[in-house]
């Protein structure tokens, strides 16, 4: 037989976890939004690139032969590859038809409910 004082609060803590883990929905224009960002830093990071290799002079030319001036556009190309990295992600994720079981029962029950 189980003990009813032991059983209490071990219910409590199932209930706290059932709630605390329940699967929440993101907004619907989440997707949206984050291509927005990924755009957004994607041209940022080519403007910053071509404003930066329009400035040159003969001498900043000469000073790109120290590694110390790499720095901003070593981090503009890093930021645009991975913001046009995610991009592509995103891009992919969207346009990916659903698999798996609960894709394959909504496909099959597509097929056979006439509409």
């Amino acid at each position: 037989m189980s003990d009813p004082l032991r059983d209490e609060p071990r219910a409590q803590l199932e209930a706290l976890l059932s709630d605390a883990l329940r699967p929440i929905e993101p907004p619907e224009d989440l997707a949206t939004r984050v291509e927005t960002t990924l755009t957004a830093i994607t041209a940022q990071a080519a403007a910053e690139l071509s404003s930066w290799a329009e400035e040159f002079s003969e001498d900043e030319l000469q000073a790109l032969r120290d590694p110390r001036n790499w720095v901003r556009p070593v981090a503009a190309v890093a930021v645009g590859t991975l913001a046009g990295g995610a991009l592509v992600v995103v891009g992919m994720r969207r346009r990916r038809r659903p698999t798996g079981l609960r894709a394959t029962a909504e496909n099959v029950l597509r097929s056979v409910r006439p509409d």
